[in-house]
């Protein structure tokens, strides 16, 4: 394999929940840590759904495919258990909530295959360009590459370009460090342990939604005590597994959020860890007497605290 991104890649791990009514941006806005009221067409949104305490329950990719309807993609294990709870606040909102992934084909552009496929340059993240009856929505890079969701309905011929495995792509996934929620770590976090605030998954300005006097207090009181680091080691990583610190054998000291095979050996890893412990000591993962863990610098600078 490459060491680079570049091709098209099936994403199997991911799903979609489809939003529909005229209610959809405003009930979504209310209840994820985004601002979706005022997503415009050629936009789309990283976003958390968390709970009372701020925890992170699930995590988002949301666009509008038009005026009354909004998709969100997000990992399949959790899709049903969101799905469920996401629906239960919608109450007497006029909006309609359903698992789609049937309904849709969804692809990983990388490298070239992104322009290629949009038929235009596209750099900036967290960009909808609407391909007919297909969308494609730019992510975050992984080392430089540019990569992209390409969503379609069901039974739409796959863009021609290079085959990538998901094994691949899900490294790319890794390599980028905005994380997924998946199921070792719902409620693990809050959305800035994963540094969501860093590379647009939270929004400030909008108003109420779960969880958001714990967001917002972590943020403007600065007691951030936890953030998200890139991580290699030579041993197989997983989410969910603990990480230590040599000061303290007894307490972990983080966790692996999200973890994927480098193609150069080993697994590279987002880890989410106390502020302290990335002291540039040796840290371990799984136990204290475990396989070493090498912090490697995130390709996004961190917001300060505000």
């Amino acid at each position: 394999m490459s060491k680079h991104l570049e091709g098209i890649a099936p994403l199997p791990h991911l799903g979609i929940i489809r939003v529909e009514g005229e209610d959809a941006a405003s009930f979504l806005h209310g209840q994820l840590t985004q601002d979706f009221a005022l997503l415009g067409p050629g936009e789309a949104r990283l976003a958390a759904f968390c709970n009372a305490k701020g925890r992170m329950l699930a995590s988002f990719v949301g666009f509008k495919q038009g005026a009354t309807t909004v998709l969100l993609v997000t990992p399949r294990e959790v899709l049903a258990p969101a799905l469920k709870r996401l629906s239960m606040f919608v109450l007497r909102a006029k909006a309609k909530l359903t698992d789609a992934t049937a309904h849709f084909m969804l692809q990983g552009l990388a490298g070239s295959a992104v322009a290629q496929v949009a038929g235009q340059p596209v750099a900036a993240p967290w960009r909808r360009v609407a391909l007919g009856g297909a969308d494609l929505v730019t992510l975050p890079p992984a080392d430089g590459q540019p990569r992209a969701l390409w969503i379609a309905p069901s039974g739409t011929p796959v863009p021609a370009g290079a085959p990538l495995e998901t094994s691949h792509w899900q490294w790319g996934e890794v390599r980028s460090a905005v994380a997924w929620i998946t199921a070792p770590v719902v409620e693990a976090f809050v959305p800035q342990m994963l540094n969501y605030e860093s590379v647009g998954g939270v929004s400030f300005k909008k108003g109420c939604y779960p969880g958001q006097e714990v967001v917002a207090r972590s943020q403007f009181r600065g007691t951030l005590k936890r953030r998200a680091w890139l991580a290699h080691a030579q041993a197989e990583l997983a989410a969910g597994q603990e990480v230590f610190h040599p000061a303290d054998a007894s307490q972990p000291c983080g966790l692996v959020v999200q973890a994927a095979a480098a193609p150069g050996g080993g697994w590279d890893a987002i880890v989410s860890l106390q502020t302290a412990a990335a002291d540039g000591s040796a840290l371990t993962v799984g136990a204290a007497a475990g396989p070493a863990l090498v912090l490697q610098p995130l390709p996004y600078p961190l917001l300060e605290d505000i």
